[in-house]
């Protein structure tokens, strides 16, 4: 059945225009005014609304091994949970163990995702290295649209990638057209301080953020930098949450390095007085790494966004409920790292964001969804409202508001790290691929509905990178031989 979204505003992240949308199938097939719409198409009425692209949240973690346990929120749950809050699509992550082949991880987590109800793609980890990572990397890329590649620089005694296993994996990636992105904390410094920690007796959670200080954030995010740019290759930051780390991508960008920075929606808007609090339960469920930093950054961060140092936004939705945390009762290290927020990302973004005025609309759909799209080499099929592209659509009523609670959320998690905010500013309407899975509060979803995204090589920039290192490659000086004595 066609769909015919009338009298909204048309939010995209170049501009805001009066107009109308015609939905038949999963896709976009007309825009504009007084649109031929067939006879029997539904009718969404968006008067006093805008119409954007569903949100895209390029970094998610479900059903997620990880210390020991599993995270709570798996495929069918999590992206249900996405499609209540107005984000279409998730970009998640395959994380083999040591010494697992890429491919074989791969296909589990594909296999795991099978139940989603929202469309979603993968960042492939490189946890090791061995001539079948590197042959996997290329079947990867080349078979099934994997065109960025995770690289952990914590983590030391697990999954942490250390300068040898960058350098390869870098030059694989601009091999491939590929992007490398990495979660940028000096592993060692961070094992160090957690071990003089709890030497000095602090074992609870408030020894987290001490032992992840910014440093060692800023750190690893500027020796990234500097591999990609001897390698000559391409960068995305995930997570950057203190304002040292955030100055080296600033810095990097206006040096002309194609570096790009993501920024978390709970790092803009919690501080790390979460982790003094005196309820052990309450203080656990914030230990997410990088750990929430002091007031200052939050600002610096929004700066940032603003600017165009920092690009995209998302959740690191990782879910572990308190009888899990508590693993990490008597050993702050052990405590499971991750926190919530892929159903209330757009919404708190919204309230903090466009109702201070610290973004337009027309940001705030970059932020959300359009940057991603572009950079993982999906645009304009997510992030737009072209004709052609995926009709992933929500309407926004910028006036309807939500006290966020544990209690009436659908993340499958116990806490809810936004607890007790009243935001301003909603979807409506969340459509999936053509499907109105949302409606003013009617959740509609079907697990299994959602597909696979596959994501080509050779984005864009990532073209201008092999074009820019060809033009400056080094050359050879020819000399004349010395004549023999």
């Amino acid at each position: 059945m066609a769909i015919h979204i009338k009298g909204g505003t048309l939010v995209t992240a170049e501009n805001e225009v009066r107009g109308d949308l015609l939905i038949e199938g999963e896709k976009i097939v007309a825009v504009g005014e007084k649109l031929d719409v067939p006879a029997g198409a539904e009718t969404i009425d968006a008067g006093g609304c805008y119409v954007m692209p569903g949100g895209i949240d390029p970094h998610t973690h479900m059903q997620l091994p990880f210390m020991g346990t599993v995270a709570s929120e798996d495929f069918f749950t999590g992206t249900r949970a996405g499609l209540a809050g107005g984000t279409t699509m998730i970009i998640d992550f395959v994380i083999p163990s040591p010494q697992q082949r890429l491919m074989e991880a791969w296909k589990q987590w594909r296999e795991w995702a099978e139940k989603a109800c929202a469309d979603y793609a993968f960042h492939v980890a490189i946890t090791w290295w061995d001539e079948s990572v590197h042959a996997d990397m290329g079947t990867l890329a080349k078979e099934h649209g994997v065109n960025s590649f995770k690289h952990f620089m914590a983590y030391k005694n697990a999954i942490m990638a250390d300068d040898e296993i960058l350098a390869n994996s870098f030059m694989r990636s601009l091999e491939l057209g590929a992007i490398p992105t990495v979660h940028a904390e000096n592993g060692e410094l961070v094992f160090r301080l957690q071990q003089k920690l709890k030497d000095m007796g602090i074992t609870g959670p408030e020894g987290h953020p001490i032992s992840r200080p910014p440093e060692v954030e800023a750190e690893a995010t500027q020796r990234a930098i500097r591999i990609a740019q001897v390698l000559g290759s391409s960068l995305y930051v995930v997570h950057v949450s203190a304002k040292e780390a955030m100055d080296c991508i600033t810095r990097a960008r206006a040096n002309g390095q194609r570096v790009y920075g993501e920024v978390l929606a709970g790092h803009l808007l919690i501080d790390d007085s979460v982790y003094r609090h005196p309820d052990w339960d309450y203080a656990a469920h914030h230990v997410m790494s990088p750990p929430f930093r002091p007031k200052e950054n939050q600002e610096a961060l929004w700066r940032g966004l603003q600017g165009g140092s920092l690009q995209t936004t998302a959740t690191d939705h990782c879910c572990f409920c308190t009888d899990q945390k508590r693993a990490g009762l008597e050993d702050f290290s052990r405590i499971p790292n991750g926190t919530g927020g892929v159903e209330d990302r757009m919404g708190v973004l919204w309230h903090a964001g466009v109702n201070s005025g610290r973004l337009t609309p027309s940001e705030f759909v970059a932020a959300t969804s359009a940057n991603a799209a572009k950079i993982f080499n999906i645009y304009p099929r997510k992030g737009s409202l072209s004709v052609g592209a995926d009709a992933d659509v929500v309407v926004w009523d910028p006036k309807a508001t939500r006290t966020i609670s544990v209690k009436t959320h659908h993340q499958n998690i116990d806490f809810n790290i936004f607890e007790g905010m009243e935001v301003q500013g909603l979807n409506r309407v969340t459509l999936s691929r053509g499907d109105l899975v949302y409606q003013d509060g009617d959740l509609r979803v079907e697990k299994g509905r959602g597909r696979y995204v596959e994501r080509p090589c050779f984005a864009p920039y990532n073209q201008a990178v092999h074009t820019r290192n060809e033009a400056t490659k080094p050359s050879a000086v020819e000399r004349k031989k010395a004549a023999a004595e």
